[in-house]
């Protein structure tokens, strides 16, 4: 890989309170969905890198969960990940919504960044489009007063508005680099995983509040039919908690079932460029977020 002198390439996380735009950002300045997105809170499970190329720097956005004070096992395990990742980036984007007062799920962050010494923290104000020019630069004080960052950036995911200004300002922190990943690459994350990601954000549209953490999802297999270059038969499991969540994602009949699988299909289709057929079903994995065999068995490692 060739790149021009001068050229910087590193990573750079965003972390803030769940349900703050983290995902739908990196998704905007990737410009591609490599991360789902979801009204419901702690959507995000995993440490997801999606990768924006410039001609003269490589950013690589890393999205995380959103922090918050862990009640299960599953909680805690989010949480060591989102800190363990601040330890590792060259630049840490601080989330707060233009929209919403700064609380005390913001304050909490805030403080757990200020143990990170040596990463510059950029407080980056979402969702301007949804906030007035007066809220936005009430906004812009009120988190100048939270803490010292390295510079403040007001940006809509939606609009695109001062996109490119946050990538300039992230990419100001990166070391001089070759780039790290090749061109055109848009995230690390293995097809699967952004297939079960995919079935999980399905899942979530239009259930109850108490049920999006309690849904994990596993591909089992993905593999082209026999004598069929065109199509891809994939196997997924999706894990609740208890039978009665169970009811509710089938739903009548089954008809919740099946339109959460040709939704999922069509976004699957998207991202892989290829038809596909979804086998899609569901069992009960009991209290699966507090039990450490389970979580292993779903992927969510110590």
């Amino acid at each position: 890989m060739t790149s021009p002198d001068n050229h910087r390439a590193g990573f750079a996380c965003f972390v803030g309170r769940p349900n703050v735009g983290k995902s739908t950002l990196m998704n905007a300045l990737v410009g591609s969905k490599v991360a789902i997105t979801s009204s419901k809170p702690q959507t995000t499970r995993r440490v997801i890198r999606g990768i924006v190329h410039r001609p003269d720097a490589q950013l690589i956005v890393v999205d995380t969960p959103g922090l918050h004070r862990p009640r299960t096992l599953l909680g805690e395990r989010l949480d060591s990940l989102v800190l363990s990742t601040l330890t590792e980036v060259d630049a840490i984007g601080f989330c707060v919504p233009a929209n919403e007062p700064i609380g005390k799920g913001d304050r909490f962050i805030a403080d757990k960044l200020s143990a990170v010494k040596k990463t510059p923290v950029i407080a980056v104000v979402t969702k301007c489009d949804l906030a007035s020019k007066e809220r936005i630069a009430e906004q812009l004080l009120a988190v100048s007063q939270v803490a010292e960052f390295a510079a403040i950036v007001p940006v809509s995911a939606q609009s695109g508005d001062q996109l490119d200004v946050l990538a300039d300002v992230l990419i100001e922190h990166l070391p001089e680099s070759p780039p790290l990943y090749e061109g055109g690459q848009l995230t690390d994350e293995p097809e699967q995983v952004l297939v079960g990601e995919l079935i999980r954000e399905a899942a979530l549209e239009g259930v109850r509040d108490e049920l999006p953490h309690s849904i994990a999802v596993v591909v089992d297999e993905m593999l082209p039919r026999e004598g069929r270059d065109d199509l891809l038969d994939i196997y997924a499991h999706m894990f609740v908690e208890r039978p009665s969540q169970k009811a509710i994602v089938i739903g009548h009949k089954g008809e919740r079932l099946r339109e959460v699988g040709t939704n999922a299909r069509k976004q699957i289709e998207a991202l892989l460029g290829s038809r596909v057929y979804l086998d899609l079903r569901i069992s009960v994995a009991k209290d699966w977020q507090r039990d450490p065999k389970q979580l292993r068995r779903l992927g969510f490692y110590d």
